[in-house]
């Protein structure tokens, strides 16, 4: 008699074969690459922010701003002040513009890219891509 173990042992050391299928990205949808490439900009935009919000938070919490106020206050004889120049609101709002810049940049980068492969395909042939069943 044999047990379930050696029923799955048997099942185990069969080979069994896989299909493999080649096909070939002969064409992007323009439309799709820019929807995807909207998307991952939004992602880098917010992660951007909160990066401009975040290193802001450590420089002032570490007195960095107020030394180097300090500093250039000995020059200009306090005639000019960081603290007064750089502060939440401005970070905020020098952190969106470039967040949106990068916005726009990264989706158009993503059209640009998908139309030079659909260009590049005729040359090339397109990308041949390999699936296995397991």
């Amino acid at each position: 008699m044999s047990t379930v173990a050696d029923k799955l042992a048997k099942k185990s050391a069969q080979k069994t074969k896989s299909k493999q299928v080649r096909l070939r990205l002969v064409y992007i949808d323009f439309w799709s690459a820019v929807k995807l490439s909207f998307l991952v900009a939004i992602a880098v935009a917010i992660v951007t922010l909160v990066a401009f919000i975040l290193m802001f938070l450590v420089i002032q919490s570490t007195g960095l701003i107020a030394q180097v106020d300090e500093f250039i206050g000995s020059f200009s004889d306090g005639r000019f002040s960081i603290e007064a120049a750089v502060g939440f609101p401005q970070v905020f709002a020098f952190g969106s513009v470039v967040a949106i810049l990068n916005l726009i940049v990264v989706t158009v980068l993503g059209a640009v890219a998908a139309g030079i492969y659909n260009m590049s395909v005729k040359i090339t042939g397109g990308v041949l891509v390999g699936f296995t069943s397991n």
